[in-house]
């Protein structure tokens, strides 16, 4: 058996012998406030239809909660988020000040992907490019947070191949816009369930300096790292995203389509309006993967099935943007540029934009 499917099943397995708190007992979001965020990436911002063509993902996430309003599919994932019930390698790892009033949020993602080759009249996908694969999963996430740092844990439960309707939105959108279909559609990445464990921890850091010379100028930055550790895709990042403006949004919010993407902001007491309706503010960032396995590059884990391709063991990735804020409305344009994710790929890079709107309640 390989090694990556036995660390798959102990990790995994873990997750689900844990102790469930009975407190709240509805897995459902409650009526309080939070934020609604659709992500969108396409390669067409780029003027291509290749390789990763299509992401979106639509995050519910709970404003600041304690613990007790949690709901119990989500405290599940408490040992994963470094608080004192969790495992104590994680508390020391993360870093997070448990000695301070800690608040919770949780959340609940739906998320499909979408890859294909260049060549779109071929009806299997040519040698040396990328297999026709579709993701779709549904994620159920608990994240802990003090004034400066953000733990987050996601779980989610998903399907690479038919089922994940790949194919079927891709020919959707390409009626509605006229353009030519894919005909390789057939050849996919069969059909295999997934289950995926997502943990990523960010720190935030003020440029104060900046802030109080300028007024309502000033800027921020984010470090992050974090791993998947599941059938769909094992990886792990480190990663920095820094943004300059007017009235920067305090929040460890991300920009893009990325791993247990949401929308947060650091405390309960935190007012972001305090800051004025708008706000308005560049950014850029920049992340490194090490990348283990990907089923929509390698083919599924545990069916024989074979792509043609492997996947890189190193990705990187850098993207700038803007993001746009007016009271409870936010609107942020990314533009990213990746080197290759599978040996065999021509291009040594992709670039995509990604679109994120953000409602809080």
């Amino acid at each position: 058996m390989k090694l990556v499917t036995v660390l798959h099943i102990a990790v995994l397995g873990s997750f689900m012998t844990a102790p469930l708190l009975a407190e709240r007992n509805s897995p459902l979001p409650d009526r309080g406030d939070g934020f609604l965020t659709f992500y969108l990436d396409n390669d067409l911002f780029a003027g291509t239809d290749e390789n990763y063509t299509n992401g979106a993902r639509l995050a519910w996430i709970s404003g600041s909660r304690d613990i007790s309003e949690v709901g119990s599919v989500q405290r599940a994932l408490r040992r994963f988020v470094g608080d004192e019930e969790g495992w104590n390698v994680l508390s020391g790892l993360t870093g997070l000040d448990t000695s301070s009033k800690l608040s919770y949020n949780y959340g609940f993602s739906l998320t499909q992907l979408i890859f294909t080759p260049n060549d779109l009249d071929a009806p299997t996908a040519p040698v040396g490019e990328r297999p026709y694969a579709g993701y779709l999963g549904i994620g159920f996430s608990l994240h802990a947070k003090d004034q400066n740092t953000l733990n987050s844990a996601e779980l989610t439960l998903g399907v690479v191949g038919p089922h994940a309707f790949g194919e079927e939105t891709q020919d959707f959108v390409h009626d509605l816009r006229g353009f030519e279909k894919f005909d390789g559609w057939d050849s996919q990445v069969p059909n295999e369930p997934t289950l995926t464990l997502s943990l990523v921890q960010k720190r935030r850091f003020e440029f104060s300096d900046f802030a109080n010379q300028f007024e309502h100028f000033g800027g921020d930055g984010i470090t992050e790292w974090g791993a998947e550790l599941g059938n769909y895709r094992t990886s792990a990042f480190v990663g920095v995203l820094g943004r300059w403006g007017y009235n920067v949004p305090i929040a460890f919010s991300d920009p893009r389509l990325a791993t247990t993407a949401y929308s947060h902001k650091p405390s309960l007491e935190y007012d972001e309006l305090s800051r004025g309706k708008w706000s308005v503010y560049g950014l850029a960032g920049a992340r490194l993967t090490a990348v283990a396995f990907d089923a929509t590059i390698d083919g599924p884990l545990f069916r024989d099935f074979s792509t043609g391709v492997h996947s890189e063991s190193l990705v990187a990735e850098a993207y700038l943007g803007f993001g746009v804020r007016y009271d409870a409305w936010e609107l942020s344009y990314v533009h990213t540029f990746r080197t290759k994710e599978f040996e065999e790929q021509e291009n040594d890079y992709q670039s995509f934009g990604s679109i994120a709107m953000r409602y809080r309640f």
